[in-house]
């Protein structure tokens, strides 16, 4: 079975847990909005060198993510599914990847499906295969180039030799073009010192100015077209996204050193409960040469994102396939010696966090209602939380028979999950799904004005109209609007009035505004109270008719 039947089952859990849920949910704010509206931008205008975000330099990253989800907007069209297309397809190739990795290593089929499968039910990377962002995407060129390496280094054949160089070399230029420079670091970073445990440095020398030279060959077209476009890209670029993101005093999101080690440990789920079995046994395979490669390609991302001052998440997604192919192999070399403890902790690991979320919920509903008058919400919820219970309940009875069901369970419940979420949440966090409630009545508008970039920039995406005018809020949008074309999408509370008497003079001016508290009341307050209003969750529309001559 797992030799005939592997990829047709990735394939179709990638088509049911990946693809079908997309269409399902409405575009989070700020960052898929803002994904999709850059893109949408870039497909409309026809400029695929420089980024914009609502019609304003918008330089924080590199255009070949953009380009994929341009891309996929453009064949699937400009709808929740073209936009989140890009990642559920990055994602699928990178279990591609895992598999290849596996059967690479170890030309076990068993293991090579549990590495896969693990690594596809990773709930943290099934979530970003419905995220419309640039993780994912950046996720498989890192892997690809250390899977390449790989098979540059497990090679005997000089043109496989060759090609897997180029392969490499292909893998950072488009993941230099997607995020920046990482893509560049992070296969050095572990190919350095494995080479320099292994002795191999004739290879390095011979063979690795093939990748340098592809990755050159595919990134100098792009680098000197936004150069000669844009003079002042690769300034902001490198200054603000890399040197002071990493090493600056003012970071965004700065936090401890020690940020990721528990993230690593709940990106694990549903296989938490193999990891210090996993762990255990690759630092007790350390010495081999292929694990050490694992561990090197797991901890040497982790320490230097650890490093960084600024810290996300999503950074450490790199190091989730590596720590899949590890779990794998132990789960494998479990079930091949019969030995199902570890696999029954962990169905009973996942199995209490199931039931303590479906209690949490009941008494949420009791207590303080998360869910009103919204039953088919409920249950469908309801469903997948059960699915994720029944799953582990039955790994935990039966650890060898079932070893598997955790992946079904976590994949039911992440592609359920979005399409679960109550009104509130949707209402205040998926503005685009009350925008489109209004469409009909927003197109007419000649202007449009919002007072929060994610309103705006899903508005901006709807209406397939960047040009938004920003009602008191700046941003990231802060290196675009200084530039003097910026300052007519500038409006403040002793402008507001002017604005909207001049642009009603050309036609109806649409609003979206999210009201938060005190201040975004206040906002409010100042536009004419002569227009049409809807209401939902934080989220104010307002719609001023034109004053016709």
């Amino acid at each position: 079975m797992s030799k005939r039947w592997t990829l047709p089952l990735l394939l179709g859990l990638f088509v049911l847990a990946y693809l079908l849920p997309l269409g399902s949910h409405g575009l989070w704010i700020p960052d898929e909005t803002r994904y999709a509206q850059i893109s949408q931008e870039m497909l409309l205008s026809g400029d695929w060198v420089a980024p914009h975000f609502m019609g304003l330099r918008y330089f924080e990253k590199p255009a070949a993510g953009y380009w994929m989800i341009a891309l996929s907007q453009g064949l699937f069209g400009q709808n929740l599914f073209g936009v989140r297309f890009a990642s559920a397809l990055s994602t699928g190739l990178s279990v591609l990847l895992c598999f290849l990795m596996a059967r690479r290593l170890w030309n076990d089929p068993r293991k090579s499906l549990a590495c896969a499968l693990l690594y596809m039910s990773f709930a943290m990377v099934a979530g970003q295969a419905g995220y419309a962002n640039l993780d994912p995407q950046f996720t498989l060129w890192v892997n690809l180039s250390l899977v390449a390496l790989w098979f540059t280094l497990d090679s005997r054949g000089t043109g496989q030799r060759l090609a897997a160089w180029a392969v490499l070399g292909l893998a950072c230029g488009m993941g230099f073009m997607t995020k920046g420079f990482l893509a560049w670091l992070l296969p050095v970073l572990i190919a350095l010192p494995w080479i320099l445990w292994q002795k191999r440095w004739r290879e390095l020398l011979v063979y690795g100015p093939v990748a340098v030279g592809v990755a050159i060959l595919v990134s100098l077209p792009w680098v000197l077209a936004v150069h000669a476009q844009e003079p002042d890209y690769w300034r902001f670029f490198f200054w603000h996204e890399h040197i002071r993101r990493f090493a600056g005093n003012n970071a965004q999101h700065d936090a401890p050193w020690w940020f990721y080690l528990p993230l690593l440990v709940a990106f694990s789920l549903p296989w938490v409960g193999l990891l210090p079995t996993a762990l255990k046994q690759a630092w007790q395979e350390r010495v081999q040469p292929r694990i050490g490669f694992l561990l090197l390609w797991l901890l040497m991302p982790l320490l230097f994102f650890s490093l960084s001052k600024g810290k996300l998440p999503t950074y450490i997604l790199p190091c989730l396939l590596p720590l899949a192919l590890l779990l794998g192999h132990a789960l494998a070399d479990r079930l091949r010696q019969q030995q199902g403890r570890a696999l029954g902790i962990n169905g009973w690991i996942n199995l209490a966090l199931g039931v303590v979320a479906l209690i949490a919920l009941a008494w949420l509903q009791l207590k303080k209602p998360v869910y009103e008058h919204e039953l088919s919400t409920l249950l469908l919820l309801c469903v997948a939380l059960s699915g994720w219970v029944i799953a582990s309940l039955a790994q935990a009875m039966s650890p060898l028979r079932c070893w598997a069901a955790p992946a079904l369970g976590s994949l039911l419940l992440v592609g359920l999950m979005p399409a679960a979420l109550p009104k509130s949440v949707e209402a205040n966090k998926t503005p685009d799904q009350f925008i489109l409630e209004h469409l009909d009545e927003l197109s007419g508008a000649t202007h449009l004005l919002s007072n929060d970039l994610g309103a705006a920039s899903a508005l901006a995406w709807r209406l397939q109209q960047p040009k938004v005018a920003l009602y008191n809020t700046v941003g990231e949008l802060k290196y675009g609007l200084a530039y003097p074309e910026g300052a007519a999408q500038r409006v403040t509370d002793t402008t507001v009035e002017q604005w909207i008497d001049d642009a009603r003079r050309t036609g109806p001016v649409a609003v979206v505004m999210r009201v938060k508290g005190e201040d975004e009341r206040r906002e409010l307050d100042l536009l004419p109270d002569d227009g049409t209003r809807y209401e939902q969750g934080n989220l104010v529309i307002v719609i001023l008719p034109g004053d016709t001559p």
